[in-house]
Formats: structure tokens, C-alpha cells, sequence
């Protein structure tokens, strides 16, 4: 049912937010309509508690408190190594039963590369020119031919993203995927709010809404019924990633066998951090709990703190690749509250000037928003994991049009990964050239998702020329 002017009006008036119908005589029907809505949308109660908490922009954390926590390695030793093994055979055996299903978080825009439309469909394939969606939908193909299984897929979007990734994919016919296995659902969002606590205008009849983050995700699977999805499905583990790291496997059997047999009810994906100060979330142990520092939070000192044999105290660095038991999920969101911190942020918010009516375009912030951070769950969990995985086989993010994490760098990382699943299954490859490779080549996801399958399905190719460009489908 249409939302009432009249409910809606006191709601916003009971907040000290009736400013949001400055404009409402001078709307017409189908103005007034997106007015509504947006204001439904809208949790007063939050937002003013939010507000006058002042919730902080930086955490602080007690070096005394703060300690290196368990990292699984990527190369196990000893005792590991069958532990490792069984863990890919219970992985394995959960993917045949189809135990497993995996989400990816894609609600933003390309706006940082220059990109007008969803990130998903930024073309990043060395050769092919494949999109994100499809180089995820291409992998999650393999894996249900690999073992044989159902693996549906879970794609996040937003109000900005929604309408155009739903055509992408029915445009592409879901990159031979059955529609019934991908499920789309929209994140919620926040307002922006000035100092004063105001809620902001960014149209005459629309209010200034944003993607209330990640950790919205959580709040999203039980209000969008994915969650009951999930359960009349079977499935007990949800492979969580985002959509900007071409370098991401969904269903990396080892990875879920070992959240399976410590029966976690969240574990993440660990790299080793480049040096000290780089600008990723810390795995640390805070009063005994695992959790996720941001690196804007964490001192200096404890970012260049050493252990007795010089290696980094420090040194797991977060790159948003979670594994997460359904169950966890649906005790955090149980009663309709999650208990995530929230996050501010200070930016540029482009609003409705209420005494002109004209659009302002500030120059400097002028607006906070709020967010949640999925990683903030982890300390809420009884048990953990974390599991270190080499950089160059899972993470390589789409962030930046040049430079660092940019479409280069990515594309890069995925034609060094093709060439040393090739230089181990007996193909010469030729050696890198000023420290950038000698050949582009690709190798599908429906080739090989791994180097152990592409021994076994190994091309009829004796060696790589050096500039050679070679697709392997």
C-alpha cells in the first residue's frame, strides 16, 4: 500500500524532520510518490540516536589489549598438512551436496574508474574483455560442474545498481546460469545529515539516501528472505566476497572444509600485508577477541610492532573474503536489530538549499554517513577462523581508474596467475620482462579453476612465446 502523507508527515515531524516537506505543495503526484517512499524508508528512531551520540569517526584501541591472533597458513607443515587434506575432502563433500552457496556484495558504480554503471560489468578479462559478473558466473558454473552440485549465487545490489544489473544479466542470459540459482536483493540504506542532525534533501522530492555498507549485507539476507532461502535450501555455509576482486573463488573447497571442522560461524581470508602501513582492515586479537582493525584506526607503533623474531605482530591483512555459517547470521539479525557499531564518515554531499530551493554543491564535507562494516562481526561470533592465502591467488581489487588496485594492476595479477597454472602443469613460459609479464594469456574459469585442474585438463601447448596473447577456454 502507498505510504500516507498524513502518517508520514507526523513520523518525520515527531524527529524534529518535518523539513523534509519543505516542498510538498509545489510536487506533483508522481514527486510526492518518491517522497514517500524515500521517507518510509527512513528509521527516525536510529538516526536521531545516531546523531546525538555523536558516533566517532576513529576508534581507539588500548595497545595493552591488542595481541597477534592464530593465522592458518598457506603452507602448512607438519600436523596441517592432513589437516588441510581432510579439510578439502569435507569441502569438497559439502560442495557435492550442495552446502554451500555463495553472495557477492555489488552495490556500487564504477564512479572511481570512470565507469557509468555497475562495477559488476567493468570488463577486466586480459583477452576476453570478460566482465566481473562473468568471470564470478563463469567460476560458479565450473564448481556446480566440477562437483556435480547446486551452488545458487547471491548478488547484493542497491538502489542505484538494482534496475541495470537485472538486465544485465537477463541481457546476457545470465552467463549460462539457470535464473532460479541467482537471486538479487537491494541493501538498505541511511540519510545523510548535516552537523545540526538534519536529514538532508537531494532533490526537492527525494531524500539524500545512501548504502548503509557492508554490514548492511547481514541486516539485507533476513529482510529480503534470503536467509529463509538459504535454510530451504540446505545450506550451511554462505561464501561472502565482493564484487571488485577478479581474483576471488567462490568455492574454494579448502577454505570451507576448514570453516566446516572448526565449526565457525565466521572465518575470513587473511593476506600478508605489503609493509607496515598498508591500507587494509588488521587481524587482531582486542581483550581476547578476534577482530578487524581498520588501518586508519590502528596506532603507528602497534602497525610497526615486531614479534621477538623480527616478523611483523601484525602482519593479516583483511581483504573482505568471509565464509559465514546462515545460522550466525540469522541469531545477529534476530528481533530486527543487528548489532553492528555504526560507522561515520565526513563527505560531500550535494543537497537542497530549504530556504532557495536551489541545489548546492558543496566544496569540502558537509554531511555524515552512516555505515556498517561487515568484519565488525566477527568478534560477535563464538568461533573463528582465519586462514592465510597468498596474495597472488585471491586478491588483486578493481578500485583505482590507474595505479594501485586499478584494471591494470588486476589484469596483470590474473595473466601472472595464468601463467604459473601453465608453468606447473610442464608448459615453458617465458620469464617476466622489467618485472612485468612476457605474454597475455587468460585461462576460463570453465577450463580451470585451479592449477591442479588445469594439470589434469592441461592444453596441447609445448611453451608461450614471449607477446603472445592467448585465450585457454
Amino acid at each position: 500500500m502507498p505510504a500516507d502523507p498524513t502518517t508520514m508527515r507526523a513520523r518525520a515531524a515527531e524527529f524534529d524532520q518535518e523539513h523534509l516537506f519543505a516542498f510538498w505543495n509545489e510536487l506533483d503526484e508522481g514527486q510526492r510518490s518518491a517522497l514517500l517512499a524515500d521517507v518510509e524508508r527512513i528509521d527516525f528512531g536510529l538516526v536521531q540516536k545516531l546523531s546525538a551520540t555523536g558516533v566517532t569517526e576513529q576508534a581507539t584501541y588500548d595497545p595493552k589489549q591488542i595481541e597477534a591472533p592464530e593465522v592458518l597458513p598457506a603452507d602448512p607443515t607438519g600436523a596441517l598438512v592432513e589437516r588441510y587434506a581432510t579439510a578439502r575432502e569435507r569441502g569438497v563433500a559439502m560442495l557435492r551436496a550442495s552446502k554451500v552457496a555463495a553472495m557477492v556484495v555489488a552495490g556500487g558504480q564504477g564512479t572511481r574508474l570512470g565507469y557509468d554503471a555497475p562495477k559488476g560489468s567493468f570488463p577486466i578479462g586480459p583477452v576476453s574483455n570478460k566482465s566481473l559478473f562473468q568471470l564470478f558466473a563463469e567460476n560458479i558454473r565450473a564448481s556446480q560442474q566440477r562437483y556435480g552440485c547446486r551452488l545458487p549465487w547471491y548478488i547484493m545490489t542497491s538502489e542505484a545498481t538494482d534496475a541495470d544489473t537485472r538486465t544485465y544479466f537477463e541481457e546476457n542470459k545470465y552467463f549460462g546460469l539457470e535464473p532460479g540459482e541467482v537471486t538479487f536483493f537491494q541493501q538498505g540504506v541511511m540519510p545523510a545529515v548535516d552537523d545540526a542532525g538534519r536529514i538532508l534533501l537531494a532533490e526537492r522530492h527525494r531524500v539524500a539516501l545512501s548504502p548503509n555498507g557492508h554490514g548492511g549485507s547481514l541486516t539485507a539476507l533476513a529482510e529480503r528472505g534470503v536467509l529463509d532461502d538459504l535454510a530451504m535450501r540446505g545450506v550451511e555455509a554462505l561464501s561472502y566476497f565482493q564484487v571488485d576482486n577478479p581474483l576471488i573463488a567462490p568455492a574454494d573447497p579448502l577454505f570451507i572444509g576448514l570453516h566446516a571442522l572448526e565449526q565457525s560461524q565466521m572465518s575470513s581470508i587473511a593476506v600478508v600485508k605489503v609493509d607496515d602501513l598498508e591500507k587494509v582492515g588488521n587481524f587482531a586479537k582486542v581483550g581476547g577477541k578476534l577482530q578487524v582493525i581498520e588501518y586508519s584506526d590502528l596506532p603507528e607503533e602497534l602497525a610497526r610492532a615486531k614479534n621477538p623474531d623480527g616478523t611483523r605482530m601484525l602482519n593479516g591483512g583483511s581483504v573482505a573474503i568471509h565464509m559465514l555459517a546462515p545460522q550466525f547470521v540469522r541469531a545477529l539479525t534476530g528481533g530486527g536489530a543487528l548489532q553492528l557499531p555504526w560507522h561515520i564518515a565526513h563527505k560531500k554531499v550535494a543537497h537542497i538549499d530549504l530556504s532557495t530551493g536551489k541545489a548546492v554543491q558543496p566544496d569540502k564535507p558537509n554531511a555524515r554517513k552512516f555505515e556498517m562494516f561487515i568484519f565488525d562481526a566477527i568478534p560477535l561470533a563464538e568461533r573463528t577462523l582465519v586462514l592465510e592465502q597468498h596474495r597472488r591467488d585471491c586478491f588483486s581489487p578493481v578500485k583505482n581508474a590507474t595505479g594501485v588496485d586499478s584494471p591494470e594492476t588486476a589484469r596483470r595479477d590474473l595473466v601472472r596467475r595464468a601463467l604459473r597454472w601453465l608453468a606447473e602443469s610442464g608448459v615453458k613460459v617465458p620469464p617476466e620482462q622489467d618485472g612485468e609479464p612476457a605474454a597475455t594469456v587468460e585461462i576460463s574459469p570453465l577450463r580451470a579453476l585451479d592449477a591442479e585442474q588445469l594439470r589434469a585438463n592441461a592444453p596441447k601447448l609445448d611453451a608461450v612465446q614471449p607477446g603472445a596473447r592467448l585465450m585457454i577456454e
